[in-house]
């Protein structure tokens, strides 16, 4: 009998990595959606507000990453501000679980990545 591990959503993904990135010593933030009656919300201005990267992490540099669960992909807005971003020298990532041991060697990494 085969079994496989159970799925990551996306919030408990964001966890283990905020987990991972406060035991090495990032500070980070991240701006929740909120339930509206147009559905859910986040609420940002200006052009690059939407598909702006989950989460923003500093210590010894900035970092800024896009969590998506294994299967979902990113949306043309996510698209466009991670190339807008990534053409500005941000370095940006997208982590999906499968990726947790690249997302520790970053986080561990010291200096400009």
């Amino acid at each position: 009998m085969t079994t496989t591990a159970p799925k990551l959503t996306e919030a408990q993904w964001q966890q283990q990595v905020t987990d991972l990135a406060v035991h090495l010593g990032w500070t980070w933030a991240h701006f929740r959606p909120a339930l509206t009656a147009r559905g859910w919300r986040t609420a940002v201005s200006g052009p690059g507000g939407a598909g702006f990267p989950d989460l923003i992490l500093w210590r010894d540099r900035v970092l800024f990453g896009e969590l998506k669960t294994d299967a979902r992909r990113l949306p043309p807005q996510q698209e466009g501000a991670i190339v807008g971003l990534t053409a500005a020298a941000a370095d940006v990532h997208i982590w999906r679980p499968r990726d947790f041991d690249v997302v520790r060697r970053i986080l561990e990494q010291r200096g400009a990545a």
